[in-house]
């Protein structure tokens, strides 16, 4: 790295960093001191930057860097075994570095393989389906020189589902720069109508409606104006936005120089998460040949005069960045809190000036609909959410990966869909999202022959409509069979909050913490009737305290799980005994068993 006299700008700090770590493999203190210098900050604001985020370290993390994902979904696929593998084979418990500083070993959140787990990064270099034997292959081909980028997985997901033919939106062909010749005849203003017309609206889960942030933003009068597409999906489950990406960049391209055109902005990002490094090459390739055929850069083929360029800007490990404001903070080389809403970000953004944040499958939406026609779009869907959406599928089902359906479509019929055989639960937009509970009805004793879909699904639950009417969904599907315990689930969930609070909000951060303290108590079978009475005030103490979705819905998944599972939550309470559930006394003896028949053994 060389390091100039003159202080750079913050928003480039990230790039920096980066640099840094892919070159030292940490962020030494000689280096924060020259970081801090040439961005002229102090070097606890510049640690608080880096210690912000997941994969910058302070320590050497070795030069093959492993990351394996720590998910519930990775931990029922078959987890346990392949990390054992990994530490075997290294030598090393997970959380350190081999002692030649080769590999180091270490634990993420989900990072976008739901449907290819056990599944880890390698130098941000994607491995699925890993079993022991994979994992020792691995290891091998990289102690004998293979490059990452040639034993590593390409890993496309499976379209397991989309509608007929005439009713699928993304996933089918489309012509590249074809829906931008569109510009030529439309205005802003009319590009706009267009949109508020779709009833498009936010697919990161949010649903604000599209059209109506692009026109707040180009209200807002400025010399500058930016759209940043958020491609930062961090929630645990989710891969939708990897896969479109991975199939149809081209749409998020062209979505980002609608909106631009929409709004009057002339500059773009792509807020990628780190997770997904290996698509940033493949993506900047894209921009190029956007560039090259005069579709990005000055005056634009497709609209003249009309300036607008996108470039790429890595985050780095914070699930908090999702929320739009973080995100912006984060893209201007701060730690990615949360800002309170003073202004929104159509008002003052990035830099101050007026900006648009719009999720990746939000932004591929947009060409589509410019191509088939607002009328025909209209006609899919339901009323209030016209169109398709995308959702992300794993758990405990054989058929994993991508489905795009038709809002509207039954939540019976869905599961259908998805094979799965003795379902429980199913948890819509992943962890702070809706808990569906899938059981017998009550006092109903089913043979496995009659466990149908029908009779296995509550009065309540299976009449239930995916769509902004009913159940609403932000990407992630995950599913879980009636082997699962959901206290287990549950607590994993509470984890991932606890670390990703970017701790700003004290009920949030405190709050979260001493819920999981809760669960754990109620998982080892030392619960009270209290406990259950305090995680329900504590959780409205927290969502109504928060500032961000985080700590608003960290808890909506767990409330759910207590209403609509009780009977697992009072197994797990202790009161009015001395008995204590969590105690085996056969595995309390068990040493002392083996000690005396060893002795015994030793005089016979």
């Amino acid at each position: 790295m060389t390091f100039h006299k003159k202080h750079l700008p913050r928003t480039s700090l990230m790039d920096v960093l980066w640099e840094i770590q892919r070159k030292k493999r940490h962020i030494g203190r000689d280096d924060m001191s020259k970081i801090a210098q040439q961005f002229n900050m102090s070097r606890m604001e510049l640690e608080g930057v880096i210690t912000f985020y997941h994969f910058f370290h302070r320590r050497d993390c070795g030069k093959y860097t492993i990351y394996l994902n720590s998910g519930i979904i990775s931990r029922f696929s078959g987890r346990k075994p392949v990390k054992k593998a990994f530490e075997d084979i290294l030598g090393i418990e997970t959380g350190n570095v081999t002692e030649d500083g080769m590999f180091g070993l270490l634990e993420t959140p989900c990072i976008g393989l739901s449907d290819q787990e056990p599944a880890c990064l390698i130098n941000f270099k994607p491995f699925t389906n890993l079993t022991p034997e994979k994992v020792a292959d691995i290891i091998s081909s990289i102690k004998k020189g293979a490059r990452l980028s040639d034993i590593c997985d390409k890993p496309k997901s499976i379209i397991y589902y989309t509608p007929s033919k005439d009713r699928t939106v993304f996933f089918k062909p489309y012509t590249t720069f074809s829906a931008l010749s569109q510009l030529k005849d439309l205005h802003p203003e009319e590009l706009i109508e267009i949109v508020k017309k779709s009833k498009l609206a936010g697919r990161g889960g949010a649903f604000f409606p599209t059209g109506l942030k692009w026109q707040f933003c180009r209200h807002n009068v400025a010399d500058q104006k930016y759209i940043i597409c958020n491609a930062d999906e961090g929630e645990p489950g989710t891969f939708k936005d990897r896969v479109l990406m991975e199939e149809h960049p081209e749409l998020l391209i062209e979505g980002m120089i609608f909106a631009a055109y929409a709004v009057g902005a002339a500059k773009g990002a792509i807020y990628l998460r780190a997770e997904y490094m290996y698509l940033k090459e493949p993506l900047e390739n894209l921009l190029s040949t956007y560039r090259q055929n005069g579709f990005l850069g000055s005056d634009i083929a497709a609209k003249i005069p009309f300036d607008f360029d996108i470039y790429i800007h890595m985050g780095a490990g914070a699930y908090v960045c999702g929320e739009e404001t973080a995100l912006i903070n984060s893209m201007e080389g701060k730690r990615g809190e949360p800002s309170t809403k003073e202004f929104f970000p159509v008002q003052k953004g990035f830099l101050g000036k007026p900006t648009v944040v719009n999720n990746v499958e939000t932004l591929c939406a947009v060409p589509r609909i410019l191509e088939m026609g607002v009328d025909t779009w209209l006609q899919i869907g339901t009323d209030k959410t016209p169109g398709t959406k995308i959702l992300s599928v794993s758990g405990d089902c054989p058929n994993k990966g991508i489905y795009e359906i038709e809002w509207g479509m039954k939540f019976n019929d869905f599961l259908k869909l998805t094979g799965v055989e003795k379902p429980k639960i199913v948890q819509f937009s992943g962890p702070s999202g809706d808990c569906l509970s899938i059981t017998p009805d009550e006092g109903k004793t089913l043979r496995s022959s009659q466990r149908k879909s029908r009779d296995y699904l509550t009065d309540q639950e299976y009449d239930r409509v995916i769509s902004g009417e009913d159940i609403t969904c932000g990407g992630s599907v995950m599913i879980f069979n009636e082997s699962r315990n959901i206290l287990q689930i549950i607590k994993s969930f509470s984890d991932f909050f606890v670390a990703e609070s970017c701790g700003i909000c004290v009920p949030c951060r405190t709050g979260n913490f001493l819920l999981n303290k809760k669960l754990e108590k109620l998982l080892h079978g030392h619960g009270e009737k209290k406990d259950l009475e305090d995680i329900k005030a504590w959780s409205e103490i927290i969502r109504t305290t928060s500032r961000c979705g985080l700590g608003q819905m960290s808890n909506n998944s767990l409330l759910q799980a207590i209403e609509k599972f009780p009977e697992e939550f009072d197994r797990a309470l202790s009161d009015n005994t001395d008995f204590n559930k969590a105690f085996h006394l056969d595995e309390a003896v068990a040493e002392y068993d083996n000690i005396i028949n060893e002795l015994t053994s030793d005089y016979e």
